[in-house]
């Protein structure tokens, strides 16, 4: 057999019919940082694999992550740990839950209220450090959800780094009581 015959990986024949399995596999090779296609001399798949070892994403974790149940929008929850030798910055991200995966913070208004805002920096996890997402300060929220988030679901996050790397979360839904803050949009 030549190498012409053989399948190439990305032919329709050899895709899988269940969205599920494509996007999970999909998830990994973006974490991963290979290219799904594409020859080796492709100059866009060498920068993605270049990108995303330099990165290196799967140190980046969370760790005791949960998302809290609820509707419309909700938010996640845990410790975020670099465990690579340089600053990480989590700029935002996606989520099949939600139309918006975003980095945000509790401030506190001239009046002395709090407003929960959206970090426009991201959020700086230190070389070798982490940082505590919780109810009532940093955290990652899902804007518009999908559908309602019922305890002992799980929610899937990708999380996209400064550096362009994909950081693949996936969290347990709890019911909880607090951080009961609200959105406010910012104005235009």
């Amino acid at each position: 057999m030549t190498h012409s015959s053989l399948p190439m990986p990305c032919s329709p024949r050899h895709r899988r019919r269940s969205a599920r399995p494509a996007a999970v596999g999909l998830a990994l090779l973006a974490v991963l940082g290979v290219p799904a296609c594409g020859a080796a001399g492709d100059p866009a798949s060498t920068a993605s694999l270049s990108s995303s070892r330099s990165s290196l994403p799967s140190s980046v974790t969370l760790e005791s992550g949960w998302a809290k149940a609820g509707s419309g929008m909700t938010a996640v929850f845990g410790t975020v740990v670099n465990g690579t030798e340089r600053e990480v910055t989590i700029i935002g991200g996606s989520s099949a839950s939600a139309d918006e995966v975003q980095v945000h913070t509790m401030a506190k208004q001239p009046d002395g209220s709090m407003k929960m805002v959206q970090k426009k920096d991201g959020l700086s996890v230190p070389a070798g450090g982490s940082v505590e997402l919780a109810p009532g300060g940093d955290h990652i929220m899902l804007v518009g959800l999908a559908a309602p988030l019922v305890n002992g679901d799980d929610v899937s996050l990708f999380m996209t780094t400064s550096a362009g790397a994909e950081l693949a979360w996936t969290v347990p839904v709890r019911s909880f009581a607090g951080a009961e803050e609200t959105y406010v949009p910012e104005d235009h």
